[in-house]
């Protein structure tokens, strides 16, 4: 095969006008072939608006009422419609309208608060009302900031002249408290708000294990240990008359991240059904109640997320709720690493280290965001018998664990919930 240049100036030259008619054939065919690309796009856009359109109700993208800039979410989001849970969705004509409101400033992770009006500026006092009780209780149950002129947990924790100080509390701080004690006879312990000695150790090796990844450390045993024993519930003194809150132990702190953000969404949600609202859900970096309905009837959609991140199966279940709430708690959600191993946040009170029971995450649908959050968390530092036998104890509530091998395991009536049509 000859490796010579052609020289394309000694071409021949027999019709003046062959190249020019040649580009402008190639020119015709080139536009005949982006022509048809368009078409078929189109085609694809219009296929698409079609099959999800119809997932949406009319007017579903709604208005956003946006709040602060920022990121979050940890578990499942809530759209659609469909399956009955216990009785048919019955679809009727609705002149409202979904909208959405957003904020980035609470409990570290984005709130979401989805309703139907018939007027997005009803929605907009609603939503704004709805945020500001969930900012509200976002101050009150802080640890770690004070703000002027609130007694928070943050308050309580604080240590003067070598103990703690009784302090006059919002009635709000002091209902928390009463329900997180009722949470830890419900779990034998597993629930502990009295817990924060611990995970306050945890907290600063997990924080500096992140910030400097290459230097990431457990905490010493013998420092865990010498903490676990400030960990006594019946220390926290609660005077309900005089709103007063004082912990006997000086080296008690209080943590309530098992059951702040649960209880708060369950808080907003009683505000919303005591306005007469029943077409509204509230989520709050994954711990999500369900007000109602949709407006045209149907069942609200949530998907539980896939702890392995599997991006061909983000959701593992998708499950249809009518005034209910679900939350997950997981592994995969908040860790750091050491060497090559991941330790998460959820610390199990009997080894005082991050929770090995062979779970990846842990599901709940109940009536209660609280509750919701509270079992979830509990669950995951037991055996899945125990949990079981627990979850089945308990009328309205039900769980799904995901294990470590992806097995899931259910209660005996959490498939109810399921969709089974996705």
């Amino acid at each position: 095969m000859s490796n010579k240049k052609k020289n394309y100036s000694e071409k021949p030259i027999e019709n003046p006008n062959t190249e020019a008619e040649e580009f402008s054939s190639e020119k015709r065919d080139t536009i005949i072939i982006i022509s048809e690309i368009a078409l078929i796009v189109l085609l694809v856009i219009l296929i698409i608006f079609l099959v999800f359109g119809r997932k949406n109700d009319n007017g579903s993208s709604g208005n956003n009422n946006s709040g602060n800039n920022g990121s979050g979410g940890e578990n499942p989001s809530v759209d659609g419609g469909g399956e009955a849970e216990d009785d048919e969705d019955v679809i009727v004509e609705t002149n409202k309208k979904s909208y959405k409101s957003y904020n980035f400033s609470y409990f570290d992770t984005m709130s979401t608060i989805v309703g139907y009006e018939e007027d997005e500026s009803e929605f907009a006092a609603t939503s704004e009302e709805a945020m500001a009780l969930l900012g509200e209780y976002h101050k009150l149950f802080d640890i770690y900031n004070s703000y002027e002129g609130i007694n928070n947990l943050h308050t309580i924790n604080r240590v003067r002249n070598g103990e703690h100080q009784v302090v006059e509390v919002d009635r709000k701080i002091i209902d928390m408290l009463l329900y997180a004690k009722e949470m830890y006879t419900l779990t034998n312990g597993k629930m502990n708000i009295a817990m924060g000695s611990v995970l306050s150790i945890w907290h600063d090796y997990r924080t500096a294990g992140i910030d400097e990844p290459w230097n990431a450390q457990l905490p010493p045993m013998d420092k865990l240990t010498e903490a676990a024993k400030h960990t006594n519930i019946d220390d926290i003194i609660i005077d309900e008359e005089n709103c007063t809150v004082y912990l006997a132990d000086p080296k008690m702190k209080l943590d309530v991240g098992a059951i702040a953000k649960g209880y708060a969404v369950e808080m907003v949600a009683q505000m919303l059904e005591s306005r007469g609202k029943d077409n509204y859900t509230v989520n709050v970096g994954g711990n999500i109640r369900t007000i109602g309905k949709k407006a045209n009837g149907e069942k609200w959609l949530a998907g539980i997320e896939n702890p392995t991140g599997d991006p061909e199966l983000p959701y593992v279940e998708y499950i249809r709720l009518n005034g209910k709430a679900i939350v997950t708690s997981g592994s995969y959600q908040r860790y750091y690493v050491v060497g090559t191993k991941q330790y998460h946040h959820i610390i199990d009170d009997e080894t005082l280290m991050p929770a090995e029971r062979g779970f990846l995450s842990v599901s709940i649908i109940c009536d209660d965001s609280g509750m919701g959050d509270g079992l979830s968390t509990a669950l995951f530092c037991m055996t899945l018998e125990d949990g079981l036998a627990l979850i089945n104890s308990l009328d309205g509530v039900e769980a799904m664990w995901i294990g470590v091998d992806e097995t899931r395991h259910y209660s005996d009536n959490f498939s109810k919930y399921i969709d089974k049509n996705r």
